[in-house]
């Protein structure tokens, strides 16, 4: 039945990585409701708004590394996750 895509152990991972942030975060949003706060973009976000960002931004982060050959895909993943932390922390 799911043989139309090929399922590997790295793409399983991905979106229960994914699944288990959006499960998290709203756990946290009916748990600790927060008031929304305003960053570098002089936008209101709240964490659902970061998470957002971080994901939109570490899709482009990975587009660009695999377009450009800057190297092996692990590096990428450790420039998301500064990038997700400065997401977190300023924006």
């Amino acid at each position: 039945m799911l043989n139309w895509m090929a399922w590997t152990w790295p793409t399983a991972a991905f979106f229960a990585v994914i699944a288990l942030l959006l499960v998290t975060f709203t756990v946290l949003a009916i748990r600790r409701p927060e008031t929304p706060r305003v960053g570098v973009l002089r936008i209101e976000t709240t964490r659902g708004d970061r998470l957002f960002i971080t994901l939109l931004g570490s899709a482009f982060i990975n587009l660009i590394w695999l377009g450009l050959d800057l190297g092996p895909q692990p590096w990428a993943l450790l420039v998301c996750l500064v990038y997700a932390a400065a997401v977190f922390r300023w924006v």
